[in-house]
C-alpha cells in the first residue's frame, strides 16, 4: 500500500510533468543557496527560512529520484561516499 506521500509526489509528478518539476527542483535549489548566503554573508538570523528551503529541496529531490528511478543507486552512492568522507576524516 502506497503511502500518502508516496502519492503525493507520484500526482505532482502526473500533474506537472517532468520538465516542470524539474525546473521547480533547480528553483527551489536557488532559494536555498540565497537563505544560506544571506545567513554567511549578512549574518542574518534566518534559521526558519533555510530549513523551509531545505524541506523543499528534499522534497523535489525525492521527486527527481523518482523521475529517473534512481533512488536505489543513489543511497548506495551516499554510503560510498560517507565511507570516502570517514576515510579522510581518520587521517
Amino acid at each position: 500500500m502506497k503511502s500518502w506521500q508516496d502519492t503525493v509526489y507520484d500526482n505532482a509528478i502526473a500533474t506537472w510533468g517532468k520538465t516542470p518539476q524539474l525546473l521547480v527542483l533547480l528553483e527551489e535549489f536557488s532559494e536555498l543557496q540565497k537563505e544560506v548566503l544571506k545567513n554567511i554573508n549578512r549574518d542574518k538570523d534566518n534559521l526558519t527560512e533555510i530549513i523551509d528551503e531545505t524541506a523543499d529541496v528534499l522534497i523535489m529531490m525525492e521527486q527527481l529520484q523518482r523521475l529517473y528511478n534512481i533512488k536505489e543507486p543513489v543511497q548506495q552512492r551516499i554510503v560510498e561516499k560517507l565511507k570516502r568522507v570517514e576515510q579522510r576524516l581518520r587521517k
